[in-house]
């Protein structure tokens, strides 16, 4: 979803580099495709798309780095792949996930306008400008699906993302797991349950005991589709609590499984968690004795004091906030309120 536009446009702008994409490969030796372009038409960056149909990129790559002078730039649609090599190239290689658009981003491609990003304490102190809200009505159009670069030129996004879902599951996992088939039913099925649920209380016990699976199975089923990111897995944060994550998805993926009315709640929470994921910070989701009200997630910025914050619609209110002695507490509400603690769900698309 944009990695072979940005793969050619850096052709276009480095003269000594070579672009091609493995899947026309048919086999052939990656290293000594690199030696030839290296040596013989002194190409000092190799583009390779879709690095992945080279069954043995990973030995390729090390060889590559070890005895040539040819820096390689590669991309992968399937990124379950990606996630065992990195391990195995150490630190010959740099890895670089290409998120969807923020907000303020998809803001740029479809008003022409380049919002500043804020930080969540600019949100609390409210230190933003009158650009910052003032396209909040396109904010629910975008978090059902307008955050893909191909989403620029197809509205409906939903019939794609089935596409590529179903993609991941029957063609990316069993490329690189040792999955049986009926392995494949059983992650579309834990899909499926977890689209279909509320937010709380869906974790891994959660999903062995409704799909009559082991703990084991639902485990790596979640695991193989955070990597494809698909799940968003939240841990807690807590006293005397499992420490069993909360399962999220990414953006918009739960839109296949229920329509915006009955999961906007759970979209909120998705979005928040996505946009935590983006921006590399530590975040947890709250959890206390069974009953008792608590904010949705404590988030740890480096050097900064913890905030605690409440993801609702219009009307949630500071209840949840009692017994928490964190100084830092926001909500962020589905509205353009802003009044006391109270912030618009949406300036949060502007961290990115």
């Amino acid at each position: 979803m944009g990695k072979t536009v940005l793969l050619k446009q850096l052709a276009l702008s480095e003269p000594d580099s070579f672009y091609l994409s493995a899947d026309t490969l048919a086999g052939s030796d990656l290293f000594q495709i690199a030696r030839i372009l290296s040596e013989k038409y002194k190409i000092n960056i190799l583009l390779v798309d879709e690095i992945h149909f080279c069954k043995t990129y990973a030995k390729d790559l090390k060889k590559i780095y070890d005895f040539l002078n040819i820096r390689v730039v590669f991309t992968s649609s399937v990124s379950l792949s990606l996630f065992d090599s990195a391990y195995d190239l150490s630190r010959r290689i740099v890895l670089r996930y290409l998120y969807p658009f923020s907000f303020r981003e998809y803001l740029m491609f479809t008003k022409q306008i380049e919002i500043p990003q804020l930080t969540i304490n600019d949100i609390i102190e409210g230190r933003w400008t009158a650009n910052h809200m003032r396209y909040n009505y396109v904010f629910d159009e975008y978090l059902q699906g307008r955050l893909f670069p191909f989403s620029l030129e197809e509205p409906d996004c939903v019939p794609l993302l089935r596409n590529i879902c179903s993609k991941v599951i029957r063609r990316d996992i069993p490329m690189v797991s040792n999955l049986r088939f009926d392995d494949i039913e059983k992650i579309e099925r834990t899909l499926k349950f977890i689209g279909r649920s509320e937010v709380d209380g869906v974790n891994f016990s959660s999903i062995s005991r409704n799909l009559g699976i082991t703990k084991y199975k639902a485990v790596l089923y979640v695991k193989l589709l955070e990597q494809a990111f698909i799940l968003n897995p939240v841990y807690p944060k807590g006293t005397n609590v499992l420490k069993e994550p909360k399962v999220l998805m990414f953006l918009p993926f739960r839109l296949l499984y229920r329509d915006w009315s009955q999961c906007v709640g759970a979209i909120r929470e998705d979005f928040f968690a996505e946009i935590m994921t983006m921006k590399g910070l530590r975040f947890h989701y709250l959890k206390t004795k069974r009953g008792a009200k608590t904010p949705d997630f404590l988030v740890e910025e480096q050097g900064q004091e913890s905030v605690v914050i409440e993801i609702g619609g219009k009307g949630k209110g500071r209840e949840q906030f009692k017994g928490i002695k964190v100084q830092k507490k926001l909500i962020l509400s589905h509205s353009a309120e802003v009044t006391g603690n109270k912030r618009p769900l949406s300036l949060l698309g502007f961290v990115v």
